[in-house]
């Protein structure tokens, strides 16, 4: 391993201990009980560096994988496989994403429930979550050859992501998946060809919209 590549561990493991140590102390004693420092403790690093891989504070702890979540929302657009609907995508990502969740972390519950009864922490998702839909609507946007204020690429984004809250307490969670998605994938095919059209009339990729 170069030396660059073992910093890049170095600096993802100790990233990751002190998401963990927040998290565990957040829900053993509540977010407004615990602060930074004790964190840092518990995770044996200084509070300086708890900012350095922190820096906008506490909240950012508990939403430790946001940077790779946008990420992954815009290359499940980008590099989807010819003849999938980006709706089609986003269904795949999100639905995977959720059951890789609730079926590997046992904690799962009780940090939605952080989060729900947490104002800072809905405040941050909120954020967080609206910062994800702009991204998504702009990843959707240039894939369709669309402008980045298009209604329907950001209406697109909006629902997509609105569908993992939808189905959170459902039994029937995949296949109430399979129906937001179904439908979302009539209304992006039907009406973006025609957006497209007025803007364009061409797609430049040839692809599946």
């Amino acid at each position: 391993m170069t030396e660059t590549g073992r910093r890049e561990r170095k600096k993802a493991a100790t990233r990751r201990a002190l998401a963990d140590a927040a998290l565990e102390l957040f829900l053993q004693r509540g977010y407004d009980a615990v602060g930074v420092r004790e964190i840092a403790d518990v995770a044996d690093v200084s509070v300086a560096t708890l900012f350095k891989h922190f820096p906008d504070g506490k909240e950012a702890l508990v939403f430790d994988q946001d940077a790779d979540r946008e990420t992954a929302l815009v290359t499940a657009v980008r590099e989807r496989p010819a003849g999938q609907s980006v709706p089609q995508a986003l269904r795949r990502l999100l639905s995977e994403e959720r059951s890789r969740q609730v079926r590997t972390d046992p904690r799962f519950a009780d940090f939605r429930r952080l989060i729900d009864t947490t104002p800072a922490l809905r405040e941050h998702f909120r954020h967080m979550w609206l910062r994800h839909e702009n991204a998504l609507a702009a990843a959707i946007a240039a894939d369709a050859g669309l402008p980045e204020d298009d209604i329907g690429c950001q209406a697109l984004a909006h629902f997509a992501l609105e569908a993992v809250s939808l189905v959170r307490e459902r039994d029937d969670a995949e296949s109430a998946f399979d129906r937001i998605f179904a439908l979302l994938d009539i209304g992006w095919r039907g009406t973006t060809a025609d957006a497209r059209t007025a803007h364009s009339g061409k797609d430049s990729r040839g692809r599946s919209i």
